[in-house]
């Protein structure tokens, strides 16, 4: 017997030794086809290669890909667990030829696997080939020496391959197995083929024409795609008929037994469905999450959703009254992980994500099958379940539809699923009657409007930064079009999309959407209408339509930027609150390109000696080259765990927690987090913070760069450093020493000037009046030029003192401005106020106002030739005052 795991090697092995490159798996999540909600089959990876939008440095290929069925036209979900051969995950293996050997050569390799190295016995296999297909028919007797009652011709499109309604398709050609007689059933094309006596193992596709719109053409290079389901071979080569009594899922289920302490197999010996299921599920929800698909309430991570939910509900039907479906994940680990490297990497995440998730559903399964079983009390066999009633218990109370009818399908009770449908539909009308006649008005409705057709947009950029993607909606001056030209500004809504949309201080992606000569150059993307990204560009060249395929990129260098400032301001949040205390928290962020913000809860100015710790702690964080994690749970339980919530995000049930950075046996930082982030801590290369400043009572912000930004930044200031020592003529170190011994003697130097133009001031002749009697008492007044007006009340102070009793006013004059300063002597402040007298001299010199004391005070004005008049004006107030 051979192990699902010997299988998968000798295949590849085979073809590996004839030619061909062993290629491995593409994710889960397809980058090149924006049609599919998952990759479902091995040519998916090469479609770009068939069409020749593509090259390879190889024309041989051979792939072991992991496939999933769930969602979408392409949906096996509900089948799995009460059939032998349905899955959600399958493995399909495949060889490729890309315009090398064509018919001939394929037929041959396969006939030789399947019979020599698999050791299939010949009088148990037949094929079939299209009607049409002569040369086919031809080479299957020929290679295999098939009689001509075993070489099936089959006129439908089962046996002819189409990539789409245009472009590359072809003939096929099937194998079959025969597993006898003792089971009901016929040979393809026969009343009897739904049977399982007769079951498809591999299927030839040879890809040599091109559908065009009004006619079919031969392809200059003729192509092979073939697909073998991996564990249908299984089952064969291990001498059973069911693919769930294969060694990969006797160990899953087997592991499932343990766990749950109850015996897989019914009395007569059959597997019990649900233990199919959660087998099946298993594997399904494993791979998924390790291809970056989380649970969610949205596209691929709903669909991930409903596969674990209805694992969950059969192992609550086998018992379970605890979470036990993430126990069994190590075993998954253990069957596969070596095959997909990518599974065991991601053990953890798996470990958590579902763990938490089963926590989660079990409060809403316990609460949903409680209300299932009171609305349902009173139906019998062959009745038909509210669609209604089934509608409220997903909507308020969390229970999805296919649960719904996977708990009623035993007691062969149907859901009305248009009854559900139709509920569905009145509850989006009555959400849009609700918002359409509130806020913003018709902008707001537009989008509200397409979210509401086409759903939310599926966001592919934790992982990938490019994507296929089709045209959901155009959207120009606020109203909807179907079509732009070239130049035209718009804003387009893609069915899925790997740009980024600015949300929680983290600025939007740009970069472009191209097909052939068309490119839309994308220059912010935002987010609105509760999930809906929205691309704003402009169309440079080409026309562009609703419907449209196209490639989206997002402008990788700047991506990486983001990427790194945003990890930097988790990392500076913590080493914050390490140096500073716990009531550092974060009031607000920038996460940019080429800089990043970070404003917080802080009630006095950061020291540089603080600032330096806080940099040199974050630099170690980086240097330790930490992996960045990322998990979704529950915001509850996320926060219990110690995750931190961001000032001013809202946040939904469920959130991304993004971990880096070590401490001991916890992690170092650890918060709530929707953004993007860089995959390990050294990817950050660099932080530096270059300011640090108050932004309102109580919130400090720092600004830092990291990276390349943050290296020239520190270049450029070591540069700068050098021409600073260049021109003092001393070493950078000594230069800062340098530096202060000058800017003392520059500061002795000012205060010496400053003496010596008060002296000259004071002993030079008067420029407008000298000592003289105004209202009875002494009144001096100058006019001097030069001096500052911080300087003025020093001068005007020796001026009375050396007058004795007297009223002193100075004006000075500099840079076509002037200053006037009026002192009073003690026995006359009694008499005259200097505030008063101050501001008329102001008003003289066309300035305004003026403040001090009653015995000295200063303003200024902008008129410095009306100095001899304000001097004037403060004398006429003083006789008036008098």
């Amino acid at each position: 017997m051979s192990g699902v795991n010997e299988i998968r090697t000798k295949f590849l092995d085979y073809f590996g030794s004839n030619g061909h490159e062993i290629v491995a798996s593409s994710p889960l999540v397809p980058r090149n086809d924006p049609t599919l909600l998952f990759t479902n089959a091995g040519m998916v990876q090469f479609k770009n290669v068939f069409t020749g939008a593509e090259h390879r440095p190889y024309q041989r290929a051979v792939t072991s890909q992991k496939c999933v069925r769930a969602g979408g036209k392409h949906n096996d979900l509900e089948n799995v667990g009460y059939t032998a051969r349905h899955h959600t995950f399958f493995e399909m293996l495949g060889n490729f030829s890309f315009g090398d050997y064509f018919k001939e050569r394929a037929i041959e390799l396969a006939w030789n696997l399947v019979t020599k190295e698999f050791g299939l016995p010949a009088d148990r296999l037949l094929t079939t080939v299209y009607a049409e297909d002569d040369e086919a028919f031809e080479l299957w007797r020929k290679i295999a020496g098939l009689p001509e009652d075993r070489i099936i011709r089959i006129a439908t499109d089962d046996n002819f391959w189409r990539m789409g309604d245009t472009g590359p398709c072809g003939p096929c050609s099937e194998i079959f197995y025969d597993h006898g007689d003792h089971i009901w059933g016929g040979p393809p094309g026969s009343p009897e083929e739904d049977g399982d006596r007769f079951i498809e193992i591999w299927n030839l596709v040879f890809m040599q024409y091109e559908q065009l719109p009004e006619k079919r053409l031969d392809l200059p290079r003729p192509s092979i795609d073939t697909g073998m389901g991996l564990e249908r071979i299984a089952t064969i080569l291990q001498g059973v008929h069911d693919n769930y009594e294969i060694d990969l899922f006797r160990a899953l289920i087997g592991a499932t037994e343990d766990a749950l302490g109850v015996r897989a197999r019914n009395a007569d010996g059959t597997l019990n469905p649900s233990f199919k299921v959660i087998a099946d599920h298993l594997r399904a929800l494993g791979f998924l999450m390790a291809d970056g698909v989380l649970p969610s309430n949205e596209g691929r991570g709903y669909v991930l959703r409903r596969i674990m939910r209805r694992a969950m509900r059969h192992a609550n039907m086998l018992g379970a009254t605890k979470p036990v479906l993430h126990r069994l994940v190590p075993a998954l680990v253990r069957e596969m992980g070596q095959a997909y490297p990518e599974l065991s990497r991601a053990e953890g995440l798996i470990v958590e994500t579902t763990e938490a998730e089963e926590v989660r559903f079990g409060r809403t399964l316990t609460r949903g099958l409680s209300l299932l079983e009171e609305a349902s009390a009173g139906l019998t066999e062959g009745a038909s379940f509210s669609g209604e009633t089934a509608f409220t218990l997903y909507d308020t109370y969390g229970f999805p539809y296919d649960l719904t009818e996977d708990a009623l399908r035993p007691r062969g009770i149907k859901v009305d699923r248009e009854g559900f449908e139709s509920a569905m539909a009145e509850q989006k009308a009555k959400a849009r009657a609700n918002w359409a006649g509130s806020g913003d008005a018709a902008d707001e409705r537009v989008w509200f409007g397409v979210r509401d057709r086409v759903g939310a947009t599926e966001f592919l950029g934790y992982d990938t930064t490019r994507a296929d993607a089709t045209v959901a909606a155009i959207v120009v001056d606020g109203a909807e079009v179907q079509t732009v030209g070239a130049g035209q500004e718009a804003r387009i809504v893609f069915n899925q999309t790997p740009f980024y949309a600015e949300s929680g201080g983290q600025v939007g992606d740009t970069g472009s959407a191209t097909a052939g000569e068309t490119r839309f150059a994308i220059a912010d993307t935002t987010k609105v209408a509760d999930g809906l990204f929205v691309h704003r560009g402009t169309l440079e060249a080409g026309t562009l339509t609703v419907g449209d395929a196209l490639t989206l990129q997002v402008e990788d260098e700047r991506r990486d930027m983001i990427r790194a400032n945003h990890s930097a301001t988790h990392i500076l949040h913590e080493c914050l609150r390490r140096v500073l205390g716990d009531h550092v928290a974060q009031k607000g962020s920038l996460v940019a390109p080429e800089r990043l913000r970070f404003d917080f809860a802080q009630p006095k100015p950061i020291t540089e000696e603080e600032i330096a710790a806080v940099e040199r702690a974050a630099n170690q964080r980086v240097r330790e080259n930490d992996a960045v994690d990322t998990r979704v749970m529950g915001v509850d339980d996320a926060i219990e765990s110690g995750a931190r919530a961001l000032f001013g995000e809202k946040y939904g049930d469920e959130v991304r927690v993004v971990s880096m950075g070590r401490d001991g046996n916890r992690r170092f930082s650890v918060e709530l987090c929707g953004g993007i982030h860089v995959t390990r801590t050294g990817d950050i290369g660099l932080i530096t913070i270059v300011e640090e400043a108050a932004v309102s009572s109580g919130v400090r912000r720092i600004e830092a760069l990291t990276g390349e930004t943050a290296r020239r930044y520190l270049t450029g200031a070591r540069d700068r450093l050098r021409s600073v020592a260049g021109a003092m003529r001393v070493a950078p170190d000594d230069a800062p020493a340098r530096v202060e011994v000058l800017v003392e003697e520059r500061r002795r130097l000012e205060r010496e000037l400053e003496e010596a133009k008060k002296k000259l001031a004071l002993a030079g002749p008067a420029q407008a009046e000298a000592a003289r009697e105004i209202a009875g008492v002494n009144f001096v007044g100058r006019v001097v030029d030069g001096l500052p007006g911080k300087a003025l009340k020093g001068l005007a102070d020796e001026a009375r003192q050396a007058a004795g009793s007297a009223v002193v006013v100075i004006v000075g004059r500099e840079e076509g401005r002037a200053s006037v300063v009026v002192t009073i002597s003690p026995d006359l402040a009694e008499r005259f106020d200097a505030v008063e007298l101050v501001r008329v001299g102001s008003a003289a010199l066309g300035g305004k106002g003026g403040g001090g004391r009653r015995d000295m005070a200063q303003a200024g004005g902008p008129d410095a030739d009306k100095a001899d008049e304000a001097i004037a004006a403060i004398a006429t107030a003083m006789e008036a005052a008098a």
